[in-house]
């Protein structure tokens, strides 16, 4: 609670309020246990070595089996910005998405202002797809939302490995 109860973090999340608050907390686990127990999320908290720091989350949702396809969702704590923490983890994640669990394709999306989240799906392949404009409501505003992709037989051909 205490890393996603930023502004900075809520700010470019669709699905974070600010404050996060202890209710926000229950429903957001609620949630997402719901989702795992269906087949259709997981959710890997993103930690330090050594001495354990939680820094924040990558998420599969929406995943569909019948078209091999999921969305990919993604938040890190404001200390571990900036750090390659992200990029790692969402490799890791697409590891266990294309080479375990039978995903063909990965979408994300992020508000257009928030360019180096899009930065960070180019540096895994990701390949922009268009931007929908005003997709999301956030704080009353209306935002443009780009949706970016990642398909299987691309991760592979770029050399994607499980490390």
């Amino acid at each position: 609670m205490a890393a996603a109860d930023r502004r900075e973090i809520a700010d470019t999340m669709i699905s974070i309020p600010h404050p996060f608050l202890d209710q926000d907390a229950e429903r957001y686990v609620r949630v997402r246990l719901g989702q795992m127990r269906r087949g259709h999320g997981m959710s890997l908290g993103i930690w330090t070595h050594g001495e354990p720091a939680f820094l924040g989350l990558v998420e599969m949702r929406a995943i569909n089996h019948e078209h091999a396809l999921a969305e990919l969702s993604y938040w890190l704590a404001l200390a571990a910005w900036g750090r390659g923490y992200m990029g790692e983890a969402i490799g890791a994640t697409l590891c266990l998405a294309f080479r375990d669990m039978g995903i063909n394709r990965v979408h994300a999306y992020h508000m257009l202002r928030n360019p180096a989240s899009g930065r960070v799906l180019a540096r895994l392949g990701f390949r922009e797809e268009g931007v929908l404009r005003q997709r999301v409501r956030k704080w009353g505003v209306f935002e443009d939302v780009v949706l970016q992709a990642l398909l299987k037989e691309d991760w592979l051909e770029a050399g994607g490995t499980c490390q």
